[in-house]
């Protein structure tokens, strides 16, 4: 039996993580804004799911939730951070408090989470750290500037801790999903738009964000049991995955962008020379 800590444990592919973990007879600290939704699994698995209130924003309840976990359970396998919320507008479009909040949730939250439970799992002589990041993280469109700057800022973080984890027998893995069948899109903040961009791709973008009627998710090819299944298997890969690109979509934009990327960077190989000292 393995022990999970969990956040964003409610819904979506945490929710599913979560319940595939319990059904199996692993222990799971499952933590979420509203943890009342989980009292289903708290009643369909007495013993094994242990519960709190945790807004990942709040760095000071990071710190006493995590504390608390470790001191109740002893020991703790693997921390899967998951929590997450989206939004869309063009750069000008977005207001302080959402750029605030998606700073906070998608980049420093998960941050604070990582520096919280180091210690714990120095301690008990290692772990693993799962982050549940996004293709976003390698990609990006229009109208989702400050999500992929959390989630780029994100990824940056954690391959330099991966190296400074690693003697400690700690692994760090980036899970990068496409999209997914899940609420996570219907729950995405958008932003009221200005005139000027009616006719950008954000403006393209937005109305079929509005066409869809917030469902914004209902036609992805992501199936979220079988992502929760392969975010399940990679905490017992040795060594731990660097990352997971999971989807076919979520591929192929990877691949994309990381081609596109490498081929101005070999354009650039001459100019590059030239700003050297002389030989």
């Amino acid at each position: 039996m393995t022990t999970w800590f969990i956040t964003g444990a409610s819904d979506g592919i945490g929710r599913q993580v979560t319940e595939r973990l319990l059904a199996r007879g692993d222990r799971v600290a499952a933590t979420a804004r509203r943890p009342h939704r989980l009292d289903d699994l708290a009643a369909a698995f007495p013993g094994l799911l242990w519960t709190a209130a945790l807004d990942v924003s709040d760095p000071a309840a990071i710190r006493t939730v995590v504390d608390r976990a470790f001191a109740e359970l002893t020991t703790i396998d693997v921390i899967f951070s998951n929590a997450g919320r989206a939004a869309f507008g063009a750069a000008e479009e977005l207001t302080d408090a959402t750029v605030a909040d998606q700073i906070a949730v998608n980049m420093t939250g998960p941050i604070h989470l990582v520096r919280a439970v180091l210690p714990h799992l120095r301690a008990q002589g290692g772990g693993r750290i799962i982050q549940n990041s996004s293709m976003g993280a390698q990609i990006s469109s229009p109208g989702g500037s400050l999500y992929h700057a959390a989630k780029w800022g994100l990824e940056g973080f954690l391959e330099s801790v991966i190296g400074e984890v690693a003697p400690f027998g700690i692994g760090v893995t980036m899970v990068e999903p496409g999209t997914v069948r899940t609420g996570f899109g219907a729950a995405m903040t958008i932003a009221p738009g200005l005139d000027a961009y009616a006719g950008t791709p954000v403006g393209q973008i937005r109305r079929s964000i509005e066409g869809s009627g917030g469902n914004l998710t209902g036609a992805a090819p992501g199936d979220p049991a079988r992502v929760a299944a392969a975010i399940i298997d990679a905490a017992s890969a040795t060594p731990a995955p660097r990352r997971l690109v999971l989807g076919s979509d979520a591929y192929q934009a990877v691949h994309t962008a990381l081609t596109t990327r490498l081929t101005e960077l070999r354009a650039g190989e001459h100019l590059a020379a030239t700003t050297d000292f002389p030989s």
